[in-house]
């Protein structure tokens, strides 16, 4: 991906706000257990998210690693990193570019990221400073979502959101999967000196009260949004009714399986 695409996620203050209200407990809240518990973060490690958004990763950190740890987020976006700060004014939050974070060598015992490396625009460089930042004999956990194609929901959703709002849209909608192959994703480990030591293909869901619901929380929470012409919104949410009608439950509820990608790597102890 290249610069371009990868600022196409960089969100306003209002979007930012939108993400931690919406997208946070209907989605990225349910996978940060997950990721720690893969890395096994416990009491008094130091801790680093890279790509924190709003934080919901290194809020659960902090609650793993206290008495004695400290948990740190970084992310390129100010508008995100302003939520954090409003809503964990107690952790330490910072400015910085994945690519080059701006922290010591060897200074955390664990660095992880959640969601996030599908939009830096270097992903092997982003691993390689991920290794660089994190002790001898410490570990890298990193989960993204999984291929398009292993998503059905979002097959369908993209193929509404392009037909309508066009290619640019597609884009950006289809970047989110842009790691979904494990092995490619475990590659950038295994090329940055990092020894892989588990692999998954974790399925999590997305819980909405209606499709329109859906399609406020695509859209409203996501740069998308704002750039939709007049009358392309009512039209997306007209076809995604039908389209995704197959995924409303008996109760009116919509649930979508949504399928990620989970790597944790070690970095080797110095001979």
């Amino acid at each position: 991906m290249n610069r371009t695409e990868q600022e196409t996620f960089q969100l306003t203050a209002e979007l930012a706000e939108a993400y931690e209200e919406l997208f946070v407990p209907r989605f990225f809240a349910q996978w940060a257990p997950y990721l720690l518990d893969g890395a096994g973060i416990t009491t008094g490690q130091q801790v680093l998210d890279v790509g924190c958004g709003t934080g919901v990763v290194a809020r659960a950190a902090a609650g793993r690693v206290a008495p004695g740890g400290k948990v740190v987020g970084v992310d390129l976006n100010e508008a995100m990193l302003a939520v954090a700060r409003r809503v964990a004014p107690e952790l330490r939050w910072q400015q910085g570019d994945a690519g080059g974070l701006p922290f010591d060598s060897e200074s955390f015992d664990v660095v992880v990221s959640q969601m996030a490396m599908m939009f830096f625009p270097e992903p092997a460089a982003a691993v390689r400073e991920m290794r660089r930042v994190v002790c001898p004999g410490g570990t890298v956990g990193v989960l993204v979502p999984g291929s398009l194609a292993g998503n059905p929901p979002y097959e369908l959703f993209v193929d509404v959101v392009s037909r309508h709002a066009g290619e640019e849209a597609r884009r950006l909608v289809t970047s989110y999967f842009a790691l979904g192959d494990l092995d490619r994703l475990s590659g950038y480990f295994a090329d940055a000196g990092l020894a892989v030591t588990a692999t998954d293909r974790p399925v999590g869901e997305f819980r909405y009260d209606s499709i329109d619901q859906v399609i406020g929380v695509e859209l409203d929470s996501t740069p998308l949004g704002g750039r939709l012409g007049p009358g392309v919104r009512e039209a997306i949410v007209a076809d995604c009714r039908t389209a995704l009608a197959g995924y409303v439950t008996g109760t009116g509820e919509v649930l979508f399986p949504f399928e990620c990608r989970l790597v944790i790597a070690t970095n080797r102890l110095k001979v």
